[in-house]
């Protein structure tokens, strides 16, 4: 922890000498105040899988909303020269390279980071930008566990950051749509909310450990989680499936359709109790390295006695509803139902067979107030974030990093309740369970030195 104390006051105090009292100084004291027409730098950190996504948007937002990706980061540098040519075919900008995040964090032109790293690295990355003075867009869920979700939106509020959690939903015009509709009681009063993640997927194998490969920088792909040999079947993509890295399925779409229920649900609070079942089915240890369950049902209940049911299916499936969701939410109230399917959606009054409301023909959210130009297809939520940090007001943000928190803990918890095999009361203004040591000891974990998610950020 002093080391990463060092670290941080170093970058931040640069070759000026600045005098400053240990981490006692805001963010907002030293970071450089963004104006209209200010160019904004961005460094894309993870840039596998979800990461060329954030590639994709914010090259598209260069015009719009004047930004450059200054630096991709990533440990795996052979993911180097095929993300900087994605860059410069679409913005003829030629983007920095860097391996480590921290020398992202000590480069002062950069405004703000995009992550798409593995879970196991959003609290410390998140906490590490905002002590650097840059926002932050974060990829869901928002933690791997809920003590390092509640120490991000800790690090925001003290360093004054815009924090972002990529619940891309809250931006899709069809969505918001949809959940006003229910809040201005389209179907009643919503009482169960439920969730859909159907992903059927096949094993992935097993395989022995061996050398890291020579252009992975490995211990820091490890970072706060614990050590162990590397093994090619728990690296790349497949780190969803093991609990060191990933939350499952559950706990990668999932928290998708967790926010969505909550939001339609209309609850900006902790669920009262917790029970989730399932396992591994379809595969054999012997075949699959896989830890978390392809088979998962969750159900919530809140203090008012609302309900939100979960369920995760990974082998061959049917959907559900006249939509045939696969992916997307179902919402009950005392007067009909709402089927939610992608940004399509429609709503059934009582037992009538035809809807009687349903999503007008898509369109973009301008990702902020009608003043604001709007945002390339697809780019809306990243949008917003940016527009957010050139107003320097969180609270213009579609999904604020407490926002993306409430949601996110959902499928962790789900999960604690799944790993100990029975229902938890949930404590939720303390983030405790009640009377329950064991379950409390899942909400955090020890950080692996000098990648520690600390106690005071």
């Amino acid at each position: 922890m002093t080391q990463r104390r060092d670290f941080i006051k170093k970058s931040l105090m640069g070759s000026a000498g600045i005098a400053v009292a240990g981490m006692s100084m805001s963010a907002k004291s030293y970071g450089k105040i963004l104006g209209a027409n200010d160019r904004m730098h961005i460094s894309v950190i993870g840039i596998r899988g979800q990461g060329t996504n954030h590639i994709n948007q914010f090259c598209k937002l260069k015009e719009s909303r004047n930004v450059v990706i200054k630096n991709l980061c990533d440990v795996d540098e052979e993911t180097w020269a095929s993300k900087v040519k994605l860059v410069q075919d679409q913005t003829g900008d030629k983007p920095e390279t860097s391996y480590d995040m921290r020398k992202v964090f000590e480069d002062k032109e950069i405004d703000a980071v995009s992550f798409a790293t593995p879970n196991h690295w959003h609290a410390l990355g998140t906490i590490w930008a905002c002590q650097a003075g840059k926002h932050v867009y974060i990829e869901k869920p928002a933690s791997h566990n809920v003590f390092e979700g509640r120490k991000m939106i800790e690090a925001a509020r003290k360093y004054d950051k815009i924090v972002q959690v990529g619940f891309q939903n809250r931006s899709i015009a069809n969505v918001m749509e949809a959940m006003k509709f229910l809040h201005d009681g389209g179907i009643g009063d919503v009482y169960m909310a439920r969730g859909l993640c159907y992903k059927p997927r096949n094993s992935f194998g097993i395989a022995k450990d061996s050398a890291a490969p020579k252009n992975l920088h490995y211990d820091l792909w490890l970072g706060p989680a614990p050590y162990r040999a590397y093994n090619e079947k728990r690296g790349h993509y497949n780190w969803h499936w093991h609990w060191d890295t990933g939350n499952g399925d559950t706990g990668n779409q999932g928290p998708h359709q967790f926010d969505i229920a909550r939001w339609g649900l209309n609850k900006n609070e902790h669920p009262m109790q917790v029970y989730s079942t399932g396992g591994i089915y379809g595969m054999t240890p012997q075949e699959c390295s896989q830890e978390t369950p392809n088979t998962q049902t969750s159900v919530f209940k809140y203090a008012d006695g609302k309900m939100l049911e979960f369920e995760t299916r990974g082998r061959y499936t049917n959907g559900e509803s006249h939509l045939g969701i696969q992916i997307g939410n179902i919402f009950y109230g005392t007067d009909g139902y709402l089927e939610l399917n992608g940004s399509t959606w429609k709503a059934y009054k009582k037992d009538e067979k035809e809807p009687f409301a349903q999503s007008a023909k898509e369109k973009p959210s301008g990702g902020g107030g009608s003043n604001v130009l709007a945002a390339p297809g697809g780019s809306e939520h990243y949008a917003n974030f940016l527009d957010a940090v050139r107003k320097g007001d969180r609270y213009a943000l579609h999904c604020d990093v407490r926002e993306g928190h409430y949601s996110s803990a959902l499928p962790l918890m789900a999960n604690i309740s799944y790993r100990l095999n029975r229902g938890l009361n949930i404590m939720g203004e303390y983030e405790k369970f009640s009377n329950d040591s064991e379950a409390d000891t899942l909400l955090t974990r020890p950080s692996r030195p000098p990648y520690v998610v600390p106690d005071q950020v």
